[in-house]
């Protein structure tokens, strides 16, 4: 019996499982830093992910890098915080109101935290099938 195209499935919840299973180590493709957004920053139209380039484009406002030495560096917008906490475009001619916002920060890498451990759930649940046997075999018995 031959296979039709929709007998065939692939997923990427074995990487995704196992990237929580092992807490990866995170680095940028082109070997420079990451950016991530901060509450500040606006999510995407796009899966949720805003880059640098796409804020600028969306906002009009121009980012500035500030080196910090022991700590995160900055991509930081000079504008002021709406309602909602988003960074927006300052319209006071003075000056008014105007602040210094973080957009995103900068790491050269990120290691995800372990948030599964598989190896010891599954010997546990190993440990607890000759019990559960036992207790359905004796619910049988009359």
């Amino acid at each position: 019996m031959p296979l039709n195209a929709a007998a065939l499935g692939w997923s990427n919840a074995p990487v995704i499982v196992g990237a929580h299973d092992t807490g990866p180590l995170i680095r940028s493709p082109k070997g420079f830093l990451l950016a991530i957004r901060t509450p500040a920053a606006r999510k995407s139209t796009r899966r949720g992910r805003i880059t640098p380039g796409e804020w600028e484009r969306r906002t009009g406002l121009r980012l500035r890098f500030i080196y910090r030495r022991r700590s995160p560096n900055l991509l930081v917008a000079e504008g002021r915080l709406n309602s909602k906490g988003r960074a927006v475009a300052s319209r006071a001619k003075t000056g008014l109101g105007l602040t210094t916002v973080p957009i995103f920060l900068l790491v050269p890498q990120v290691k995800l935290r372990k948030r599964l451990d598989l190896a010891r759930d599954a010997e546990r649940t190993i440990d607890g099938v000759p019990g559960r046997i036992v207790a359905r075999w004796q619910e049988a018995q009359p």
